[in-house]
């Protein structure tokens, strides 16, 4: 039998910029946010296994509140949303928001695209050698589904990922599974 490494990615609890409709920045929890992340404390998933976190705040306080103790993995930060970082949906060039939310190989805010995302989540996914808890973003969740499944990056936007839920992956025989 094959050695079987189990990788458990949570999303992030709600911010304020997630709530009120921003590209987000490096900024903390809610107070929504926190409830959320109290209430989904479970020891079952701190138990054997390589806590990892995303270097950005939000991430890190989701997982104290866990109540991991996650080592810092910068392949885990958020998409790069460039110059849009903090900015609202309606104050951003509705052709450029529309030419990235379209075509996953554009970056026209200086940031990162999708398709570079999901390299560099395959790239990290690849590394891992032991069963593993990550906190992390919603777009790195969905980069991570993507590699899973072989899915065409145009798929990004079609996978929705809820604040601090958990998305399980198994990797055996070569090959990512999701488990639903």
């Amino acid at each position: 039998m094959s050695h079987v490494t189990r990788l458990t990615l949570v999303s992030h609890a709600m911010t304020d910029a997630m709530a009120d409709g921003q590209f987000p920045a490096d900024e903390q929890l809610n107070d929504t946010g926190r409830r959320q992340a109290e209430a989904a404390a479970r020891p079952d998933i701190r138990c054997g296994v390589t806590q990892l976190v995303a270097p950005e705040r939000r991430a890190g306080q989701t997982a104290q509140l866990l109540g991991l103790q996650a080592a810092t993995e910068p392949r885990l930060a958020d998409l790069d949303y460039g110059c849009w970082c903090g900015t609202s949906l309606e104050n951003i060039n509705h052709h450029e928001l529309q030419a990235w939310l379209i075509d996953p190989a554009q970056a026209p805010h200086g940031g990162e695209s999708i398709v570079e995302l999901i390299d560099r989540v395959a790239g990290w996914l690849d590394s891992l050698t032991a069963s593993t808890v990550a906190v992390t973003h919603p777009a790195v969740i969905r980069a991570a589904i993507l590699v899973a499944l072989d899915g065409p990056p145009e798929s990004f936007w079609r996978i929705d990922i809820a604040p601090v839920s958990r998305t399980v992956m198994h990797f055996r025989g070569h090959r990512w599974t999701l488990r639903l």
